[in-house]
């Protein structure tokens, strides 16, 4: 495969590139500062410089066109205020999401959060600072557009509270799980097995936590229950 990854200096990503490079798959990492361009590339990434919160869609376009998937693991990170809350996790995710479509790419990934369904309509949870609650809003307006592009075979992944911890490749991946922890070592994993999984996940939205079951059979249960 050659997978394009949307903030590929991320933690999530930097080890899924590893992992797909690791497999033989081609991976392109976009980038948005050039301090980072070494770091993907010793990965085994194709290093893409490209700030998608000044791209025009035609040179997002020209960055993924040819590829077989795209994995959107881009975020406006700790210590961003509410304008990059909205201009990363959503404005990026839908820039991203519409050149795929342009560019013919039909496989899209794209890593979201727990929680989104708890400030639609309006809802403010209690105890969620302000920021926060801006960073659930952006994720669920990225989802949104998301589940309308008919022209895209997306998967919603939704971690759980992230973790450096060593992964286990033991996960829970439903529609609904229970709030909890996920090592960002099995989040890529979990990333690679949806990749791999061609068709049988698109269209769903996943919820990912540890849990007890190897990552290739919580993969194969979620589209079992999905076919239901």
């Amino acid at each position: 495969m050659d997978v394009v990854i949307v903030g590929g200096h991320g933690q999530i990503a930097r080890r899924l590139t590893r992992l797909l490079h690791d497999r033989g798959h081609r991976v392109r990492a976009i980038v948005r500062q050039s301090g980072h361009v070494d770091d993907v590339a010793s990965d085994g990434a194709t290093p893409v410089l490209l700030d998608l919160e000044k791209a025009a869609l035609d040179e997002v376009v020209a960055a993924i066109e040819g590829a077989d998937a795209v994995v959107f693991a881009a975020g406006a990170g700790p210590g961003s205020g509410v304008p990059r809350k909205d201009s990363v996790d959503r404005g990026a995710a839908v820039l991203t999401a519409e050149a795929a479509q342009e560019a013919g790419v039909r496989r899209y990934v794209q890593i979201s959060s727990m929680g989104t369904d708890r400030v639609r309509g309006g809802d403010v949870p209690a105890g969620v600072d302000e920021v926060f609650v801006e960073y659930l809003r952006a994720k669920a307006s990225a989802e949104d557009d998301l589940a309308r592009r008919r022209d895209l075979d997306w998967t919603i992944l939704r971690p759980g509270r992230l973790t450096n911890d060593a992964g286990t490749g033991l996960v829970t991946l439903r529609r609904e799980v229970p709030r909890g922890a996920v090592a960002r070592d099995d989040v890529a994993a979990v990333v690679v097995a949806l990749l791999g999984d061609h068709s049988g996940t698109a269209g769903l939205v996943l919820e990912l936590t540890a849990g007890h079951l190897p990552i290739d059979d919580a993969v194969r249960a979620a589209t079992e229950e999905a076919a239901r």
